[in-house]
C-alpha cells in the first residue's frame, strides 16, 4: 500500500520472520519488492500526489487484505503447524510422511553446466560491482530493527515450549487418542491411596497448560503491539478520508446543476426538435405499415379472383410475396396471426388445382382428333401451368403426362379397330362379341389396312407429344438460363459491393480523422435516402391508396411491397408466348437440367409406348398363325410398312425404339424358317420326282438367266402376250455357253432369286436367308448326290439303271450351279455387315463340296468304262482276224459314251474325259500284252496287235471333237532293258 515520504516504516509479517519496509520513491523507476498488503493506509500529508496515491475505496475494494481472512484467533495459535518448519515444499504439503525418490532425468531436457551462465555472467557483472559498491555505501541496520529480530527470536524461542501436538492441523479434543495424550487418565486416578499425589500431579498439568495459555498471549500481544501504530493510523485515514468525500460531493453537486442550466438553455429545443422528427417519421411508418396491412389484407381475396381465371402463377407469386412481407415487416402483427397458416393451405390448394388442371390439360391434349393439325393446345394456359408446377417443385407432372400418353395409346388402337370392324360387313358383331376376335376376322388386306392407319395415328400422336414437351422443355431452358444470368449478376453485385465497402472504409477513416460521429456521417448520408426509397417504391403505383374491401380487382396492390424480393424478366417460348421468369424459383441448377433429361426421355417413352402397343397389337393378330401364312409379297409389304414405321418415329423422337424392330426380325424369323422350309420341301419333291433326262428349257428361264447375266438379280417381270409364241430351246445358254439340265436346276436357279429378292426387300434377314440357302445349296448337292452316284434313283423314281447320260447330266447341272455361286457370294456381301462378313465362307465350301462331287462323277464315268476295259481285254488273244472282236467291243463301247456325253459336256471336258479313259485303256492292254508276252519286236503278233491299236486309235480319232487327241498308243510296250 503505498504511503508519503514522511510515514514511519510499517512492520510487515512473512512466512519465516517480520521486518521493515523502507518506503521507496515512487519517482524512481525501481520495482519494488513484492508483499503482502498493508493492513491500513498511512497519514495522508495534504500533498496532491499523495492523495493521488492514497487508498480508494473504489479501486482497492476487491483486493485482498487481512480484514478478509475469516480464520479466528484461537485456531491461528493453536495451528500445529507453527510449531516447527518444515525443511521443504513437500513435506509442508503432503506431510511428513513424504519420502523423497531419485528423479530420473528428462531426455527432452538439456543438461546445463556452467558454460551456460558465462554469458549472463558477462553481462551481469558490471551491474553486480555496481549493487556492492551501493551496498557499501548504504549504512547499517538501525538498533531498532536489531531489537525487533532478537525479540521475535525470543518469543519463537517460547513458542518451541509449547507441544507439538497443539500446532497439529487436525487437532480435535475429541479425539480419545489426542484427549487421552493432554489430559492423560492417569492424573485423575485416585485409588490405592495415591490421591495426594495425583492432586499434585493433576495441579502439575493445569500449571503446564496454563504456562503454555501464556506463552501463546504474550506472543499475540507481542505481534499486536507492533501492528498499533498501524491501527492508529488507519483511524486518522478515516477522518481525512471522510473530509474528501464531504469535498467531492459538493464539487459533484456543483456540476450537476451546472450541467442542468446548460441542458435547459442549449439542449431541450434541439432535443424538442429531433423528438418531434422522429415522432413524424414513426407516424409516416406507422402510416406504411396500415397502408401495408391493408394491401395485405386483400391477399386472399385477389388470389380467389386469380384462381378463378387460372392465373396460377400469379396467385403463388401474390402468396409468396404476401408470405415474405408477413415474415419481415408484419410479424408480431396480431390480426395476421393465422394468415400465414391460412395462406399455406391455400398453397397447398393451389398445388393440387394444378396437378389437376395439368390431368386435365394432358387429357383434352392427347385425346382431341386426330385428324388436326399438330398445333399444341392453348399454349398459354400450358406455359402457366408448367411455371406454376416448377415454382411448387411439384416435378411429378411429367409422370401424370406418361400416363396419359399411356391411356391414349391404347385408345388409338382400341378406335382403329371399332373403325374398321364397323366398315367390315363379313363380320357379325352380335355373334362375335370380343373385339380381339373381330380384329382376326379380318383378311390381310383389311388388317394391312387397320395397321396402316393406326401407325398413321400413331404418328400424328408423337408429333402432338414432341410439340408439347417442347414447349415444356423450353419453358425449363428460360429457367435455367434466368437462374445463370440472375447468378452472374450477382457476382458483378457483390463485386461492386466490395468495391464500395473499401471506399467506405477510406471516409470512416477520414470521418474518424475529422473527429465526427460516425453515426451521425451515415444517418445524414445514408439512412434518409432509404427511408425515402422505401416510400418512393411502396407509392410507385398511381393507386396507391390503401386497398379496401372495394378494391378486390386491383391486384398490383398486393405487390407494390418493398420487402419483396421478386423481380420478373421477359422471355419469349419458341412458340411466340411471352413469358415472365421470377427469380425465386426454388429449383436448382441441376434439378432443371435433370428436369429437361426428364422430357427428353419422356418423348423417347412415348414412341416406346406406341411401339410396345403395335407389337402387342401384331402378336394378337399372330395367335392363329396368320403372319406365318402369309407370302412373300404379303410379308414385304408387312415389313416395309413396319420399317417405314420404325424410320417415322425415329426421325420424331431422335431414338430408334427396339420393341417393335425386335418383333418384325422375330416374325422375319418365323418367315424366313417357313420360306425356307418351303422351298426345300419343294426342292425335295422335285429330286424325287426327277428322272434325270434333259429337260427343255422355257423361255422365261432363259430370261431369267439373261437378266442375271445383265446384273439383275430378281425374278422378271411377267409380260402378257410374248411367252406364249416363244418355243422352249433345248438348252440353257448362259454367257455364251450351252448348259443341258435338267427340269429340277431350273427351279433351284428360280428359288435361289427369290432368296436373294427376299434379302432384298427384307434387308435384316440378311444373315438368315445367307444361313438358309448355304443349307438349301448343300442340300442339293448331297441329294443329287445320294440320287445318281449313290443310284437312289433306281428306287424313288424307279430307273432301271443309272446310264452315263444321267451322270453327265448331273455333272452338267452342278457345273451351272457353281457358275453361279460367286454372284450369289457378291450379292449377299453388299448387303452383308462388314462385321459378318466372315459367313462368306459358307458359299467357299459349297464350292469346294460342288468341285468334288462333279470330280466324283467324272471318276465314275472312267470307273464305268475301266470295268468294261478290264472285262474284254481279259480275254483278248493275238490272232486273225484283223480288227479282232474284242477291239471292235471296245470301239463300240467308246462310241456309245461319246454319243451319250458329247451334247450334254463341253468339248474340253469330253477331251478330258477321254483322255482318262483312254489312259485306262492303255494300261488294261499293257498289262494284257506282258500276260501274253507280247512285245514289239517286229512279229507277227506285234503286227497283229500294232493293226487292232490302228483300228481303235481310228475310231476314236474319228469321233466328233477327238480328232485332234493325242493318244500317245506307244505306251502299251514294255522298254527294252
Amino acid at each position: 500500500m503505498a504511503s508519503s515520504h514522511s510515514s514511519s516504516p510499517v512492520p510487515q509479517g512473512s512466512s519465516s520472520d517480520v521486518f521493515f519496509k523502507i518506503e521507496v520513491d515512487p519517482s524512481k523507476h525501481i520495482r519494488p519488492v513484492p508483499s503482502l498488503p498493508d493492513v491500513c493506509p498511512k497519514e495522508p500529508t495534504g500533498d496532491s500526489h499523495s492523495l493521488y496515491v492514497a487508498p480508494s475505496l473504489v479501486t482497492d475494494q476487491h483486493r485482498w487484505t487481512v480484514y478478509h481472512s475469516k480464520v479466528n484467533l484461537p485456531a491461528a495459535l493453536n495451528d500445529p503447524r507453527l510449531a516447527k518448519r518444515e525443511s521443504d515444499f513437500f513435506t509442508k504439503t503432503w506431510g511428513l510422511n513424504f519420502v523423497d525418490t531419485e528423479v530420473i532425468p528428462s531426455f527432452y531436457l538439456p543438461q546445463i553446466s556452467k558454460e551456460h551462465f558465462t554469458v549472463y555472467q558477462q553481462e551481469i557483472s558490471q551491474r553486480e560491482k555496481i549493487h556492492e559498491r551501493c551496498k557499501n555505501i548504504c549504512p547499517p541496520k538501525d538498533t531498532f530493527e536489531r531489537t525487533l529480530l532478537h525479540t521475535h527470536d525470543k518469543s519463537r524461542t517460547d513458542l518451541e515450549q509449547v507441544p507439538k501436538i497443539f500446532m497439529k492441523p487436525d487437532f480435535a479434543l475429541d479425539d480419545s487418542l489426542t484427549f487421552n495424550s493432554v489430559l492423560p487418565w492417569s492424573h485423575f486416578n485416585t485409588a490405592g491411596g495415591k490421591g495426594n499425589r495425583d492432586a499434585a500431579s493433576s495441579k502439575l498439568l493445569q500449571e503446564k497448560l496454563s504456562h503454555y495459555l501464556d506463552i501463546v498471549e504474550v506472543n499475540i500481544a507481542h505481534q499486536i503491539s507492533l501492528r498499533s501504530e498501524a491501527f492508529f493510523h488507519a483511524m486518522t485515514s478515516q477522518h481525512e478520508l471522510q473530509d474528501y468525500l464531504k469535498k467531492t460531493s459538493q464539487a459533484v453537486k456543483m456540476l450537476r446543476d451546472k450541467i442542468a442550466q446548460i441542458d435547459k438553455v442549449m439542449c431541450e429545443g434541439s432535443l424538442h426538435i429531433l423528438r418531434l422528427a422522429l415522432t413524424r417519421n414513426n407516424c409516416v411508418k406507422v402510416y406504411n405499415k396500415l397502408k401495408l396491412m391493408a394491401t395485405v389484407h386483400q391477399t386472399q381475396p385477389t388470389v380467389q379472383v386469380l384462381l378463378s381465371t387460372s392465373e396460377f402463377v400469379g396467385a403463388l407469386d401474390l402468396i409468396a410475396t404476401t408470405q415474405e412481407v408477413l415474415q419481415q415487416e408484419l410479424q408480431g402483427i396480431h390480426s395476421f396471426r393465422h394468415l400465414g397458416s391460412q395462406l399455406c393451405e391455400l398453397e397447398k390448394l393451389i398445388d393440387k388445382m394444378m396437378i389437376a388442371e395439368f390431368s386435365t390439360y394432358s387429357h383434352s391434349d392427347l385425346n382431341r382428333p386426330l385428324e388436326d393439325d399438330c398445333q399444341v393446345l392453348e399454349e398459354e394456359r400450358l406455359v402457366s401451368l408448367v411455371f406454376g408446377l416448377l415454382k411448387q417443385r411439384k416435378l411429378n407432372f411429367l409422370e401424370i403426362y406418361g400416363e396419359k400418353m399411356i391411356i391414349t395409346a391404347k385408345n388409338i388402337i382400341k378406335q382403329c379397330v371399332i373403325n374398321k370392324v364397323s366398315q367390315t360387313e363379313e363380320i357379325d358383331t352380335d355373334v362375335v362379341v370380343k373385339l380381339a376376335d373381330q380384329m382376326r376376322m379380318l383378311n390381310f388386306p383389311q388388317w394391312f389396312d387397320l395397321l396402316k392407319d393406326i401407325f398413321s395415328k400413331f404418328t400424328i400422336f408423337l408429333q402432338r407429344v414432341k410439340a408439347t414437351l417442347n414447349i415444356i422443355h423450353s419453358v425449363v431452358l428460360s429457367v435455367l438460363d434466368k437462374n445463370q444470368r440472375t447468378r452472374e449478376l450477382e457476382e458483378i453485385s457483390q463485386q461492386k459491393n466490395a468495391a464500395k465497402d473499401n471506399s467506405l472504409d477510406t471516409e470512416v477513416a477520414y470521418l474518424i480523422h475529422e473527429g465526427m460521429f460516425i453515426s451521425d456521417a451515415f444517418g445524414e448520408g445514408e439512412l434518409t435516402p432509404i427511408a425515402v426509397d422505401t416510400t418512393s417504391q411502396r407509392n410507385a403505383s398511381p393507386n396507391s391508396e390503401p386497398c379496401s374491401s372495394d378494391s378486390v380487382s386491383e391486384p398490383e396492390c398486393t405487390t407494390d411491397s418493398s420487402s419483396s424480393k421478386e423481380h420478373t424478366s421477359s422471355s419469349a417460348i419458341p412458340g411466340g408466348v411471352d413469358i415472365m421468369v421470377s427469380e425465386d424459383m426454388k429449383l436448382t441448377d441441376s434439378e432443371l437440367g435433370k428436369l429437361a433429361n426428364n422430357i427428353q426421355e419422356l418423348l423417347y417413352s412415348a414412341s416406346d409406348i406406341c411401339h410396345d402397343r403395335a407389337v402387342k397389337f401384331l402378336m394378337s393378330r399372330a395367335k392363329d398363325g396368320f403372319l406365318e401364312k402369309l407370302n412373300s409379297m404379303e410379308f414385304i409389304t408387312l415389313s416395309r410398312l413396319m420399317e417405314t414405321f420404325i424410320l417415322d418415329t425415329e426421325q420424331i423422337c431422335g431414338r430408334k425404339s427396339m420393341s417393335l424392330l425386335g418383333a418384325l426380325q422375330s416374325q422375319a424369323n418365323k418367315f424366313v424358317n417357313r420360306f425356307h422350309e418351303e422351298r426345300k420341301t419343294k426342292l425335295s419333291l422335285l429330286l424325287d420326282n426327277e428322272r434325270w433326262k434333259q429337260a427343255d428349257v422355257p423361255a422365261e428361264f432363259q430370261d431369267l438367266v439373261d437378266s442375271i447375266s445383265d446384273g439383275k438379280i430378281a425374278l422378271p417381270e411377267k409380260k402378257s402376250g410374248t411367252t406364249e409364241e416363244r418355243k422352249p430351246a433345248e438348252v440353257l445358254i448362259v454367257e455364251g455357253q450351252q448348259y443341258a439340265v435338267v427340269g429340277t436346276v431350273l427351279l433351284l436357279i428360280r428359288i435361289i432369286l427369290e432368296y436373294c429378292q427376299c434379302v432384298d426387300n427384307i434387308p435384316s434377314v440378311t444373315t438368315d436367308m445367307l444361313t438358309r440357302l448355304s443349307d438349301l445349296l448343300k442340300y442339293f448337292n448331297s441329294r443329287s448326290c445320294q440320287l445318281v452316284l449313290g443310284a437312289g434313283a433306281l428306287q424313288v423314281v424307279g430307273l432301271k439303271t443309272i446310264t452315263t447320260k444321267n451322270l453327265a447330266l448331273s455333272s452338267r447341272c452342278l457345273q451351272l450351279i457353281v457358275h453361279y455361286i460367286p454372284v450369289i457370294r457378291a450379292h449377299f456381301e453388299a448387303r452383308l455387315p462388314p462385321k459378318q462378313y466372315s459367313m462368306l465362307r459358307h458359299f467357299d465350301h459349297i464350292t469346294k463340296d460342288y468341285h468334288d462331287h462333279i470330280a466324283e462323277i467324272s471318276a465314275k464315268l472312267v470307273a464305268i468304262m475301266d470295268s468294261l476295259f478290264d472285262k474284254l481285254l481279259s480275254k483278248y488273244e493275238v490272232k486273225a482276224p484283223v480288227p479282232s472282236a474284242c477291239f471292235r467291243n471296245i470301239c463300240k463301247q467308246m462310241t456309245k459314251m461319246h454319243e451319250a456325253i458329247f451334247d450334254l459336256l463341253p468339248e474340253e471336258q469330253t477331251q478330258m474325259l477321254f483322255l482318262r479313259i483312254n489312259a485306262s485303256y492303255k494300261l488294261h492292254l499293257k498289262k494284257q500284252l506282258s500276260h501274253l508276252n507280247v512285245i514289239n519286236d517286229g512279229g507277227p503278233q506285234n503286227g497283229l496287235v500294232t493293226a487292232d491299236v490302228a483300228f481303235y486309235t481310228g475310231n476314236l480319232q474319228a469321233l466328233k471333237g477327238l480328232k485332234d487327241l493325242d493318244l500317245n498308243m506307244a505306251e502299251i510296250w514294255e522298254q527294252k532293258r
